[in-house]
């Protein structure tokens, strides 16, 4: 048996060895190619699917394992949508939207972006065939919309919802040991209750009304149709079927995609024999890829994920993301920094590594805090110590709070899987961070003491970034979740915009307007080194099934693994839809 396991192995082994070759020759071949060609006369085509990152990196495997459209890079969209604006050879824009996955922030981004094209004087239009909120809330700029006559257009409002493990875990007999500061510090809540307590739901209502209110606005402005129309027809749902849409003057037109097809060959001059040219955004931002010559950089650091100890691809890792603003600091060619902020939270003791370094920064170079969909608790840590915070109105951050979440699994195991478990000690409290026994109440109290200390350190260190009194601060702490119009009115961010705002803030500051070259960090793997670290995922990639009910469970486990120490991190599995 050995002997046919070894021999199993190695031919797999061959396998895959063969695989990796055969596929490495064509990737270097095909990056060979020369850079898409565009053509004159070209409508650039926005035809968004799949998940919105903010800077996404080239997955060798993605294309030939398939799985899903590949990620959308919100950076390089928006740098394409800005270079098509000055480009000659693109007369317009056509946005056709198929279940875009997409925090509102980077909505809000992206449609700032294409408002900032029309204002070339080129043409925007929109088509299709089921358009979600979020969808719409981008086509809603278009100079023309038009849905289809069996599609559907969902225009009800929004809503955020908190999945509960309560009754999961009394099932299987698994006790949580939580300890928390601030009444609003709800990532526990899933754990030690069945419904949510008064206290997140008033802070939920109230971060999606903001939300809500800054999408009617915004629709309203690029509709022509009153925020009290909009509301109406949302709160009733009075959009049922495309002629409802039509009527209330959410699309113009109830028609089929050729229609479309036949208004943008008309755009730009051409007879229905005609052939239309399409370029697809993926392929366009290939044309746009060549950099300024400029000396001058300024440093973007894309902090995306959980901010947890050390270095890892997936995540806000300490050591990488401490490097990273330390070797920009030292830079003679890096003028300004960026720290573009994607992130709920996590360790508090990672946050505190990253803040050092921004803080060791402050004075030597401007650095500017960017914040996208989610800078929140552990993100607002790493954000607050920056010279100027920039974020969008519908940005979700604050949650100045801290828990620590322990398990104890001492029943379930030895309930259900017949598993028991004895230790000795040298000291009386040696053992205090075990997930067998209940801890006692001296014990507690000790984490407790650990949890509330770090709370002091957080609204400390706020209320010194932001400069103004802890006890002010202290008011809009707790844990209380804000949007960046919350936020902004309570001082906990500058200014209220987009990426390029915080770029632009950056340069002034610098001194360098008009005279430098984003640099974005930390730096993609070479194409082999990231091949061999996607191997172990290929078997999962290879033989994973469509059904993907679990995955907000499985990631949410996988988050839970992450967490080593007091956390700082954002309220659930917040999601606004």
């Amino acid at each position: 048996m050995a002997f046919l396991r070894n021999l199993l192995a190695t031919i797999v082994g061959l396998f895959i060895f063969c695989f990796l070759l055969i596929f490495l020759l064509g990737s270097i071949a095909a990056s060979s190619e020369s850079i898409p060609h565009v053509e004159d006369n070209s409508v650039l085509h926005l035809n968004l699917s799949g998940v919105v990152v903010e800077k996404a990196v080239d997955d060798p495997l993605q294309e030939l394992l398939g799985g899903g459209p590949a990620p959308i890079s919100l950076l390089d969209l928006l740098a394409a949508i800005d270079a098509a604006a000055y480009d000659d050879r693109i007369r317009g824009i056509y946005i056709e939207p198929q279940f875009l996955s997409a925090g509102y922030s980077s909505l809000q981004e992206i449609r700032d972006a294409i408002i900032d094209f029309k204002s070339s004087g080129k043409f925007v239009h929109a088509y299709g065939e089921y358009i979600s909120e979020g969808d719409y809330y981008l086509v809603s700029v278009a100079d023309s919309i038009y849905l289809n006559p069996q599609g559907s257009l969902e225009f009800n409002g929004l809503t955020a919802g908190v999945t509960f493990f309560k009754g999961l875990f009394d099932k299987l007999e698994i006790e949580p040991e939580i300890f928390r500061v601030g009444e609003y510090k709800s990532f526990v809540e899933p754990f030690i209750r069945k419904s949510m307590s008064e206290e997140n739901r008033r802070q939920l209502t109230e971060l999606i009304t903001s939300v809500h209110d800054t999408y009617l606005q915004n629709v309203s402005a690029t509709r022509g149709i009153s925020v009290d129309a909009l509301k109406e027809i949302s709160d009733q749902m009075k959009v049922r079927l495309p002629e409802d849409a039509a009527r209330a003057g959410l699309v113009s037109k109830v028609a089929y995609e050729d229609e479309m097809v036949d208004l943008l060959k008309s755009e730009v001059g051409l007879g229905a024999g005609e052939d239309l040219t399409l370029i697809t955004f993926d392929k366009y931002m290939k044309t746009t890829s060549a950099s300024s010559l400029s000396s001058n950089k300024i440093a973007v650091i894309v902090a995306n994920g959980d901010i947890v100890m050390g270095e890892i691809d997936d995540a806000v890792g300490s050591d990488q993301f401490a490097k990273e603003i330390r070797k920009a600091r030292e830079s003679s060619s890096v003028k300004a920094i960026v720290l573009r902020v994607n992130s709920p939270g996590g360790s508090l003791t990672a946050s505190d590594i990253i803040w050092r370094e921004i803080m060791l920064t402050k004075g030597k170079k401007p650095i500017i805090a960017s914040m996208s969909d989610v800078a929140a608790s552990g993100g607002y840590f790493i954000a607050m110590p920056c010279d100027t915070i920039v974020a969008q109105p519908n940005t979700i951050t604050g949650s100045i709070g801290i828990f620590g979440l322990l398990f104890n699994f001492g029943d379930f195991l030895e309930n259900k899987l017949g598993i028991t478990n004895e230790s000795v000690s040298t000291g009386e409290f040696s053992d205090l961070m075990t997930v067998t026994r209940s801890l006692t109440e001296y014990e507690r109290s000790i984490i407790q003491n650990q949890v509330e200390e770090g709370y002091r350190t957080f609204v400390t260190k706020a209320a010194q970034g932001r400069q103004m009194p802890v006890e002010e601060l202290m008011k809009h702490a707790g844990g209380r979740v804000w949007s960046g119009t919350q936020a902004k009115e309570r001082g906990l961010v500058d200014v209220l915009g987009s990426f390029d705002t915080a770029v632009k803030i950056a340069a002034e500051k610098a001194g360098i307007m008009g005279d430098y070259r984003l640099s974005f960090y930390p730096r993609q793997k070479p194409l082999l080194e990231k091949m061999l670290t996607d191997l172990s995922e290929a078997e999962v990639k290879i033989f994973a099934g469509q059904e993907k009910v679990f995955t907000p469970y499985l990631q949410q486990i996988e988050s839970l693994q992450r967490m080593n120490g007091i956390q700082v991190r954002l309220p659930g599995n917040l999601e606004i839809k």
